[in-house]
């Protein structure tokens, strides 16, 4: 039985949602019409509301475990399924086929990185927190940082972070809030959410992938930074030189409605040498 979880809004307004609508650029991320609007706003209150530094401290003491499941990559992959939202007619195949679809995208465009073709496999694994009982504002849509003032590219920035107390805190409400300029992304608490569940599950796990990896995983959905071009004031040297590969990792993650979805059986025994290579195993989730 599926989970009935509801639009999550990190692919339901992304670029090319619908093949047709992406060919017009000034549709692309559209948050301002569709059938979707609505529940997607509602999520995002809903995050940019409860999302604070001491939200986000709580969930990583709860998490920071990663005693919630015993499992191997690919049976994660299979978890996602369990996130299909039924009340959406326009997508009606399994979500692990967006995680073989972004990967293989990937790796037709690189085929010497073979690093890079997993990280479009594992890159969306940390929404098995929903399954978890999570909440989806606490899961899915853009990330942010806490600890200071939401900028400009966030989505619904003007309108959905007016009951957030920390935007009533003297410190948390400056541009820099709690951080010292240029102190880099490492050090910066983002809302919580599948990327940084995830990228904590990576090191947890002591994954052997390379250091881009474990960036574009941390940061892939944070568009106001890598899409949006705001929160520059808190980049390092290493962040601009991180960013194309989180852009180059984005171009694949679009949330496409391909009619030619990926043969899965056939594609496991590719993937499965690339997890057994850097991330073999029954893992702690």
């Amino acid at each position: 039985m599926k989970a009935a979880v509801g639009p999550d809004p990190s692919l339901v307004y992304r670029p090319d949602v619908d093949p047709e609508v992406a060919k017009d650029k000034g549709n692309f991320r559209n948050y301002r019409s569709g059938p979707l609007l609505d529940r997607v706003f509602a999520t995002y209150k809903l995050m940019h509301t409860q999302q604070t530094v001491d939200f986000v401290r709580k969930k990583h003491a709860q998490f920071g475990a990663f005693s919630y499941k015993k499992m191997t990559v690919l049976e994660a992959v299979d978890m996602l399924d369990g996130l299909m939202d039924e009340s959406d007619p326009d997508v009606d195949f399994p979500n692990s086929f967006h995680a073989f679809q972004t990967a293989e995208g990937i790796r037709k465009a690189h085929p010497d990185k073979d690093w890079f073709h997993l990280v479009g496999l594992l890159h969306d694994l940390g929404k098995v927190l929903v399954l978890a009982g999570e909440p989806q504002w606490a899961v899915v849509g853009d990330t942010f940082p806490v600890g200071c003032r939401p900028q400009a590219s966030v989505v619904f920035c003007d309108s959905t972070f007016q009951d957030n107390p920390d935007l009533q805190d003297p410190l948390y409400s400056t541009e820099l809030g709690m951080y010292q300029p240029h102190c880099g992304l490492e050090h910066v608490l983002m809302s919580w959410g599948h990327d940084e569940y995830m990228y904590q599950m990576m090191k947890f796990n002591k994954f052997s992938l390379p250091q881009e990896a474990f960036y574009i995983i941390r940061f892939h959905s944070f568009y106001p930074w890598h899409t949006g071009g705001d929160y520059r004031q808190l980049c390092s040297e290493r962040d601009l030189a991180m960013l194309p590969w989180v852009q180059e990792f984005n171009k694949f993650d679009l949330y496409t409605k391909s009619p030619e979805l990926p043969d899965v059986d056939t594609l496991r025994p590719y993937y499965q040498g690339l997890i057994d290579k850097y991330c073999p195993g029954v893992l702690s989730w």
